[in-house]
């Protein structure tokens, strides 16, 4: 009876250490989260606005944000936009390049990977703004690219960002992003034991069966969550865009964070904004279901 009550003295005492540690932690997922997702969910269902009779008195207004979403082709169509670039920037580019990458650095010597991923990290650790202002000297009429393209012989110059603007932020980003999935995947590729990849290299496994089949199933937790980590955060790209092509030439790269901008601080209409911000938060949940189920992660 006494060792239980003893027991149940350590477990309490332990739980109110728990709760101590965990509580300024809590208080912040608080402050900065969950109070800001309720107040979007909430400013969602209002005609909040920053001009007009709506800034000085905000109205519940129902579903009306969400029956004007479904009937704006505009919105639709950044969606599809979205999911471009979250494919082709995110999914694809960095999460290969980031394993090709890491692939390639595998086994190698440490002065080489230690330059290579300095090189690569470098695009990752600068500013977004300042990443974005490189991508438009590098990409503009007069930048660095066209320069060297029209010194190589009669090419007359490209307007990149004019011409193909999303091709350029997709590029600019995964340049950006790469880092992320390379660090993430050689921390996983070195995990893996040696004489396992050595036994089926001897069983008459060749260098793409080896990929394959054990060393992409042996970091597929890591490619799950990179994968969501990748595509979240590419969803909520907006300084690279906004600086690179403020979402145009006309709607070309109107991706719906900057579509969500224009309509809360350039339009001044906050409640349509916040209604579209619930978009991004269900198309991030609907990938990382996804990801989930096909990648089979427990």
């Amino acid at each position: 009876m006494e060792a239980a009550r003893e027991s149940n003295k350590r477990i309490l005492s332990d739980n109110i250490k728990t709760a101590i540690f965990l509580t300024p932690a809590l208080i912040i997922l608080l402050i900065f989260f969950l109070i800001p997702m309720g107040l979007t969910i909430l400013f969602s269902f209002t005609n909040l606005a920053l001009t007009g009779a709506q800034a000085q008195q905000i109205e519940f207004v129902g579903f009306d944000n969400f029956v004007r979403m479904f009937n704006d082709n505009q919105l639709y169509d950044s969606i599809l936009k979205t999911l471009i670039f979250v494919v082709s920037s995110g999914v694809i580019g960095q999460i290969s390049l980031g394993f090709l990458i890491a692939f390639l650095m595998k086994g190698k010597n440490a002065i080489f990977r230690r330059f290579i991923g300095i090189c690569v990290i470098t695009a990752w650790v600068i500013p977004e703004i300042v990443a974005a202002f490189t991508w438009v000297a590098f990409l503009a009429d007069s930048g660095t690219l066209n320069v060297i393209a029209t010194s190589l012989g009669n090419i007359r110059p490209i307007a990149f960002l004019f011409q193909y603007p999303m091709i350029s932020v997709v590029v600019a980003n995964i340049w950006r992003g790469t880092a992320f999935c390379m660090l993430a995947f050689q921390t996983a590729l070195d995990d893996i034991s040696k004489e396992v990849e050595e036994a089926a290299y001897m069983d008459g496994a060749s260098r793409f069966q080896n990929i394959f089949y054990i060393t992409i199933p042996m970091v597929k937790g890591t490619i799950a969550t990179t994968l969501m980590l990748t595509t979240l955060s590419t969803l909520g790209v907006f300084t690279l865009i906004y600086t690179m092509t403020a979402g145009g030439p006309g709607n070309a790269t109107m991706t719906l964070p900057v579509y969500m901008y224009q309509q809360a601080f350039v339009s001044y209409q906050l409640g349509y904004g916040t209604a579209i911000s619930l978009v991004i938060l269900i198309l991030g949940a609907i990938f990382g279901f996804v990801y989930t189920k096909l990648l089979k992660v427990d």
